[in-house]
């Protein structure tokens, strides 16, 4: 089951982790790209962006897009291969006009690519 055309219609995802020292949650607004039953999104700031870090220590999520909110699980993949490779791409294109054929930007080609595997 893939996701709802409509979702990837919406501009941004709001993910909530947990926080690793205060449990508190803590949402935060992510482009994004649906790749089949996950949302990917690209972390610049890698594994120590706080957003990632949270989502290392306690993978358990959830993704709100436009009025829906998924439960998921979170994971990283370094590199570009994979579904990994895709969401580099669509999200390239989808927020800095990028096209085939061209190089990906510094942010698309090496930010930590992490992915949720929505809960559907």
């Amino acid at each position: 089951m893939a996701l709802a055309d409509d979702l990837g219609a919406e501009e941004y995802a709001y993910l909530t982790t947990r926080g690793r020292r205060s449990g508190r949650p803590h949402t935060v607004e992510l482009w994004f790209a649906p790749v089949g039953t996950s949302i990917w999104m690209i972390a610049g700031g890698g594994p120590s962006a706080d957003w990632v870090a949270n989502l290392l220590a306690a993978p358990a999520v959830t993704v709100r897009i436009g009025g829906r909110t998924f439960r998921g699980r979170a994971r990283t993949e370094a590199g570009d291969v994979g579904e990994a490779a895709l969401a580099r791409r669509l999200l390239a294109a989808r927020y800095q006009g990028w096209e085939e054929g061209r190089d990906l930007s510094d942010w698309a080609a090496s930010a930590l690519a992490v992915a949720v595997d929505l809960d559907l």
